[in-house]
């Protein structure tokens, strides 16, 4: 199974996982390395970035949500500056 999930959900599944009472996180155009301690579940609001695993490289956009799983290692390749909602479960 995939480390990195992207759907697209209705806005009432989204409104039904509470995603618009998450934190919002923001960042601007950059490059890093990142490795995930925890379940990320979390929904695009602006910008556009390019997730790099050893899976292959994932572009993720507004209205997707994703799903980055517990001890996925990754390098965040953001283009445009990135305002998402997120949970860790």
């Amino acid at each position: 199974m995939s480390k990195v999930i992207i759907q697209q959900l209705s806005k009432e599944e989204l409104n039904n996982k509470g995603v618009f009472t998450w934190p919002v996180w923001t960042k601007e155009v950059s490059r890093f390395d990142w490795t995930y301690s925890g379940e990320e579940h979390c929904y695009i609001l602006d910008g556009e970035f390019n997730v790099e695993t050893d899976e292959g490289t994932f572009t993720v956009k507004p209205g997707d949500y994703v799903i980055f799983k517990d001890g996925l290692t990754c390098v965040w390749d953001i283009k445009k500056p990135v305002k998402k909602h997120y949970n860790f479960y």
